[in-house]
This record gives C-alpha cells, structure tokens and sequence, in this order.
C-alpha cells in the first residue's frame, strides 16, 4: 500500500454517531464492552498440544502456572480427520501436530489436575468437533463437575475446512447438520460455552486478503445462523454464544481497522438480515492468534517482533482472546521457552504499554477510520456476489471461495518474489549464516506407546454396552436426531474417535476434494 496522508475529505459524509457510537453500544465499532481492557483484560490463551496426553497436560499446566488465562487445545492430524492412532493413515502424523487423543482415557489424562470449571477451554477441532465436545462433557462429569458450569469454545467451523484447510471428513451438508446440533445441545445444555469458532484465520493463511477474510469468514456465519434459525432455535439465544477467530498479519493499520469494520458489519448483519435484537447477539465476540504464515525460519528472533506488532494490533482492534505464536513455529512445534517467551509478549503489552488504560484509543483517527470504511465496503459487496450465487454453502460447492482465496495468495507470492513486498530475512537484509534455534522434538517412541494405551482401552472396556451406545449414534445420525447425547453414551463406553467417525462414515459418506 503506498503511502497516504489522510484527511477528514477522505471520509465524506461520514457520521460519527452511526459509523462510531460508543464504546459497548451499537454497532460495536468502538469495541463491544463500555470500558473494554479497563474492565477486564482479553483472555491470554496459548495454542499448544503435543505428543501424548501426559506431554500437553504438563505443558498445559506450565503455562497455567506462567499466568495463561485459558487453555486452547491441538489435537493432532489422526484426531482432527477422525482415525484412531493405529490406523496405517495415522502413520507418522501421531502427536506430531498436536495431541494425539482416541479415547475418554486420553482426555482424562489431557485434563488431569486442571479444575474445568474454573477453566476456559478452547479446542481447536471441527470435523470431529461433536466428538471432542462429548469427550470433555465426559472427563467433566468424572471430575465431578456439572456440565453447565463449562466454560469455553470448540471450533467446529466445517465449512471454512472446505474453503482453506482441508481437515474434512463428510460431505458440507450432513456436517453441517453435525454442527447445528452442537448449536442446539449448547444452548439446551452448556449455557456457558460457544457452540463454534467461525474462523477467517485460516482463509486468511491460505492466502486471503483482510476483506475476504472478514466477508468468507462472514459468508458461511450466515449459514450456520440461517441453518440454526430453520432447525428452530432463537437467534437472539444461540447469537450470544457466537465466536469468531480472526488472524492478526503484518499492515499493521488496516488490520486494526479490519477488526473494527466486521463488529460493525456482523452487527448490521445480525440486527438487518436475521433480526436479532439482544445486543448480546448482535455482538462480535472474537479470538485472535498472531500470523503463523508471516513467520520465517530465516533469522527466527525476527518472529520476536512480527508477532509483538501483529499482537498489539489485535488489542487496538479489541479482542476479547489472544495467541501469540512463537519465534519458532517455522520450524517446528514450540518450545517451552519460545512458548513463554510468546505468552510475556501479551504481559508486556497489557502491563507496561498502558494501551489497555484507554478504550478504542485509535477511534477517530482518520486512517484508522478510513480504513475501517474501506474493509467493511469490500467485504460487504463480496457478501453480496456471494448472495448472487445463492449462498456461502453453494459458494464453496461451486470453488468461488477458493478461487478467490487462491488468486489473492498468488498474488501475494508474486510480490515476495518480485521483492515488491519485503519480507526481512528472505528477500531482503538476508544473512549468510543461519541463526541456530533449538526445535522441540517429539519421542520417537511415542507411537508405539499411544497405540499400546488404545489397545489397552479396547481390551478392557465392555465390547457389548460399546457396540449398543455406537449403534444409537448410527440410529441418531439416520433419523435425525440429535447426536450429541449417545456420542456422550458412546464416549462413556469406551468407543474410540475413529470408531464413532467411523459410523458417521458409514451413514454420511466421506466428502472428495472437487466434489460438489
């Protein structure tokens, strides 16, 4: 972007009492609490998970005792696409990307010692989301904590899976019944926790602009609201439970403004389209982690202060949760160091800063304010030719989103290639001899060990009561209902992650890349 003196001529006809308000009041610009960080800080979270269960607890517990607010929690590429760790396709991937976990024995030892009532727990999962969420209403029970006073949020946002990612297990229609009835067990049973995490993060790692993240991120929250108001449940109930996951990447500006510009939009979206009239529906409530695919594993203390800047944009811009990632993360799974040295990187900007002492101290600025004009306009009209192919889920069935995500991404390349954009380290101010940083590395012993413990499980569980709680998730999954309750059955018998994505395989098919 070139360099641009800004002006009040640059905002004609802009209103301050609609485009602005005030801090807690409609349209949320200014941030969706009165006194923002002056009243309570953004919830500090740490993605991690690793290895074996035992592994993540300890560092779980780790960063608890280093001042972590909430955990989030990475499950590995066998958990996340729903095959057990002795599975020939979980091969070489158990506990490589997160935590590897196939049964309740697992997730009780990932949350032994940690009170998850007096937790916030984020799990970042979604083809096997309804799985996990049955999991940890499991090991709560078993710590004797009552369902109801969980707090936190699963991922469970399928449909940018299809968009960006890639982690999906069944065709975009029945998961979306999958995520719907999360929706309405959430709001029937688990008061305190968000039912899913829509996430633009990932759009935006595939290569998006800071528009299409916010308006792909947006196109298919109005299917999962227009999908949950048809199965019958009150938009002004499920709309308080909302979150969104944004990424935080380097134009440090327009990612401030880009925050702002879709509180504002997803309030005019709520309130316009679909009739909310609880403020608390109305609002958007957001997690922000930094960006993974800004960092280098050239001169890697350069992440130091990438993620320093993309951090402090995301507090200016209002979070209400953050991650910071570590300066090591181009090259492998954090270590405990880089993991604390992230997590002061929050400290220090809440602490010694005093960014938090003012709410919304850039509103007004007439950068900041353009800006935020600007993302919103984009995003909206890309809303509305997604409205003109009929939908954010037949966008992703046609490739629209895709395509635009792609050509953004070559786009980007071409301008690191070219050197038009600098990235420091790489194509400029590059050094001769690389920084040394040591990488966590994972035991190679780890996957013999976690198939012994599954195998262990099987041997021990009852196969009769195992077989007649997954026969009931097959029942649920062909007669439509609600399939949350016996995959909690299921869970508490002892069957396995792969064993219960496996009968919904069976009932539901498996989706190809391509299809529609």
């Amino acid at each position: 972007m070139s360099s641009v003196t800004y002006a009040s001529d640059d905002l004609p006809g802009w209103d301050p009492e609609t485009e602005l308000g005030a801090p807690g009041a409609y349209p949320y610009t200014r941030g969706i609490h009165p006194s923002m960080y002056r009243g309570r800080l953004w919830t500090m979270r740490q993605y991690a998970g690793f290895g074996s269960a035992a592994d993540s607890n300890r560092r779980y517990r780790y960063l608890l005792d280093q001042g972590v607010s909430g955990l989030s929690v990475a499950f590995d590429l066998p958990t996340q696409i729903g095959y057990d760790s002795d599975h020939p396709l979980a091969a070489g991937e158990i506990g490589r990307v997160g935590v590897a976990i196939d049964s309740l024995e697992d997730m009780a030892v990932l949350f032994g010692g940690i009170p998850l009532d007096r937790v916030s727990t984020s799990m970042t999962i979604n083809a096997t989301a309804i799985i996990l969420l049955a999991l940890y209403v499991a090991v709560a029970k078993r710590q004797g904590v009552e369902p109801r006073k969980l707090a936190g949020t699963v991922q469970n946002d399928i449909l940018k899976e299809y968009a960006a990612r890639g982690t999906y297990i069944f065709p975009p229609r029945p998961s979306l019944r999958i995520a719907i009835d999360m929706f309405e067990y959430c709001d029937a049973e688990l008061p305190g926790w968000h039912p899913i995490s829509i996430s633009g993060y990932h759009i935006r790692e595939a290569g998006s602009t800071a528009a299409q993240e916010v308006a792909f991120t947006f196109a298919h929250a109005i299917v999962y609201v227009g999908a949950a108001i048809d199965a019958g449940l009150n938009v002004d109930s499920f709309g308080r439970r909302l979150s969104f996951f944004f990424n935080a990447h380097n134009n440090f500006l327009e990612e401030i403004a880009k925050f702002r510009a879709a509180r504002r939009l997803w309030a005019r979206i709520m309130r316009e389209r679909f009739g909310a009239t609880e403020p608390r529906a109305q609002q958007l409530r957001f997690h922000v982690q930094t960006a993974g695919s800004t960092l280098t594993a050239q001169q890697p203390d350069n992440n130091i202060v990438r993620v320093a800047l993309q951090a402090l944009a995301a507090v200016l811009g209002g979070t209400q949760s953050l991650h910071c990632n570590s300066r090591d993360e181009a090259l492998g799974l954090p270590t405990e160091e880089a993991a604390r040295l992230a997590l002061r990187t929050q400290q220090i900007i809440a602490g010694e800063t005093g960014v938090a002492q003012t709410v919304d101290p850039v509103g007004g600025a007439w950068a900041i304010e353009q800006l935020t004009d600007r993302v919103e306009r984009e995003a909206a009209a890309l809303l509305d030719r997604i409205d003109k192919l009929g939908g954010g889920l037949t966008a992703i069935e046609t490739g629209f989103i895709q395509r635009e995500i792609q050509e953004s991404a070559y786009r980007a390349q071409q301008a690191v290639d070219s050197g038009t954009a600098t990235v420091v380290g790489v194509n400029r101010y590059a050094a001769d001899d690389p920084t040394p940083i040591e990488a966590l590395r994972i035991d190679p012993n780890l996957e013999v060990e976690q198939i012994e413990r599954l195998r262990a499980v099987r041997a021990s569980r009852d196969d009769t009561r195992c077989r007649a709680a997954l026969g009931r998730v097959d029942r649920a999954a062909r007669e439509q209902t609600n399939l949350v309750p016996p995959i909690v059955d299921a869970v508490e018998a002892h069957a396995t992650v792969g064993e219960i994505a496996d009968t919904l395989r069976s009932v539901f098919g498996e989706h190809q890349e391509g299809e529609g």
